[in-house]
């Protein structure tokens, strides 16, 4: 069986292998596709949709334990927008 995450922005559960891992890297988020980084990271859905939410909630900064304000412009453009 595959191990299930939940996604920071519409937190929904949902198989590992359809969510994306992200982390941050000197207070920008960055992909993790490998989940191989080292640090905290976040599991959310690659979509914009969900990263919009992930930032209304402001879930980043809970999810993985940072404090200010996190660049999320990096990662937004590899999102696909659905709908």
């Amino acid at each position: 069986m595959e191990p299930v995450r939940t996604c920071v922005g519409c937190r929904s559960r949902a198989p590992r292998s359809s969510l994306l891992r992200v982390v941050v890297q000197q207070s920008v988020l960055v992909a993790d596709p490998s989940a191989t980084q080292p640090g905290r990271g976040a599991w959310m859905h690659p979509v914009v949709e969900c990263l919009d939410l992930a930032e209304k909630r402001r879930a980043f900064g809970r999810a993985l334990r940072v404090e200010g304000t996190i660049d999320t412009a990096a990662i937004r453009s590899q999102f696909i927008r659905t709908g």
